[in-house]
């Protein structure tokens, strides 16, 4: 056994007690011996801990007392407690916000948890607007959160798989599924994934566990991951057999596996009777098929207007311009993407005025200065509040981007160019790997019928759907 002074040193030192200023090491004496207690300042709860030193200062004598494990069983009334013998696991347990108690005369220390993380309160996310049902979100803590799905799943099967990944963040990671219902296989690949993340810190949580665990297609834009903040969104995907990915310090949750048309689902659906549902969900997958695909028709039209019926003349370009049509499109590309940084930077008082005001000043500006002419700013307006109907940003940027490159290939090749760019853009999206799963275009690709028309019309609550 290690001198007890001798140990009360090394942990004070791996600590940086005197060395950082929120570690703080109170000496005791418990039972006529010597002990200390290790605690970060700001996580522990002051109360719970008064509390729990009062009733060790208590202890009049440890006689008949042989372990640490004895002695847990008959003081230590904080119902997380261990004792644990790894020095490592010990500091990463002080880091993680629990106390640890070391005593003289017993190997190891107590590690107890009495930590309160500073977090907001729960509310409703910024980034998902509640139309109907309950308006509270998930927030930075991952216990919180745990919490907020235990509420609505009262129910043993949902199991909660705690990970840690980062050498040295130790981040904490859970993985939510209800056994049973679960595929056990994308069980087991997830937990493998996380197990063999090798970084130091995983510093943007979700983002750094994100490009870990998702197969390397650095030139594929389409997502692989859902996210959200909704407790209810949550809750339903566990129940028809999703697997959620609970990562601390971040108030988004993965859900796995993610299928292109995973995306056409909207929990607002749910929420209206099922002929509305479903008509919105047209809506939804009308509007995201046109933000691909209406500039770069309307463009091929335009550069083809002497083949064009009579009926759709209407669509060419009265006006003179000067700038090339290709440049004023991918100019209000930029000009949109533009206004949403500025927009995002701007102080929310401020926000919305401004990008309405910058828009409009810009737009107004530029068709007198003839840099762009009318009918590229109305087709390019539909598409960026069009962008919005889809509630996934990655998505909207992938698409974006496809409609870029669509334009570019046009100009380049006319017809073929188009052709070419739909051939690709089908290629793209094929090849994509999800993280787990029977493929990215599941359930069109292997078929399933059943679950397809589930995607496209909203059904029904039944026994088996939520």
């Amino acid at each position: 056994m290690i001198d007890f002074d001798t140990r009360i040193s090394q942990l004070d030192d791996l600590l940086g007690v005197g060395r950082n200023f929120d570690m703080v090491g109170r000496v005791l004496r418990v039972g006529g011996r010597q002990a200390k207690l290790w605690v970060v300042n700001g996580y522990a709860e002051d109360s719970l801990i008064e509390r729990m030193i009062g009733r060790l200062l208590a202890i009049g004598s440890l006689n008949g007392i042989a372990d640490l494990p004895t002695f847990l069983s008959a003081y230590i009334t904080v119902p997380d407690a261990a004792v644990e013998t790894e020095v490592q696991k010990m500091l990463v347990g002080v880091f993680a916000g629990k106390t640890l108690l070391v005593i003289e005369g017993y190997d190891g220390g107590v590690l107890m948890d009495a930590k309160e993380y500073p977090t907001r309160s729960v509310e409703e996310p910024d980034t998902s607007k509640v139309l109907r049902g309950s308006h509270d979100g998930f927030v930075e803590s991952i216990m919180a959160n745990a919490a907020l799905l235990r509420r609505r799943i009262r129910d043993p099967a949902l199991t909660l798989e705690r990970h840690q990944v980062g050498g040295r963040s130790q981040t904490d990671v859970a993985l939510a599924y209800m056994a049973g219902e679960a595929n056990e296989q994308h069980l087991q690949q997830l937990r493998q994934k996380l197990d063999h993340i090798d970084v130091r810190s995983v510093a943007i949580s979700q983002e750094s566990i994100a490009e870990c665990i998702v197969p390397t297609q650095w030139w594929n834009p389409f997502p692989k991951i859902r996210y959200t903040e909704r407790p209810d969104v949550a809750t339903a995907s566990v129940m028809e057999g999703s697997i959620l990915l609970l990562i601390d310090n971040t108030p988004s949750v993965m859900l796995l596996p993610t299928t292109l048309f995973s995306f056409a689902e909207e929990i607002n659906d749910y929420y209206f009777p099922p002929l509305i549902g479903t008509y919105l969900r047209i809506v939804r997958l009308v509007v995201l098929f046109l933000t691909v695909f209406i500039t770069p028709l309307w463009y091929l039209l335009v550069k083809n207007g002497d083949i064009l019926p009579q009926e759709l003349e209407f669509l060419l370009i009265e006006d003179e311009y000067f700038v090339p049509l290709i440049v004023q499109l991918l100019l209000v590309e930029l000009i949109v993407d533009i206004l949403k940084l500025a927009s995002l930077n701007t102080p929310d008082a401020l926000s919305n005025s401004f990008s309405m005001l910058g828009a409009l000043i810009l737009g107004d500006f530029a068709v007198q200065a003839r840099w762009l002419v009318p009918e590229v700013l109305v087709y390019m307006a539909f598409v960026a509040v069009a962008g919005y109907a889809q509630h996934s940003y990655e998505m909207g940027y992938a698409c974006k981007l496809v409609r870029m490159i669509l334009l570019l290939l046009i100009f380049l090749w006319d017809w073929w160019g188009f052709g070419v760019g739909m051939v690709g853009t089908v290629v793209l999206i094929a090849s994509t790997k999800p993280v787990v799963g029977k493929g990215y275009l599941y359930p069109l690709i292997p078929f399933n019928g059943k679950r397809l028309m589930r995607i496209l019309r909203r059904r029904p609550i039944d026994k088996d759907n939520t």
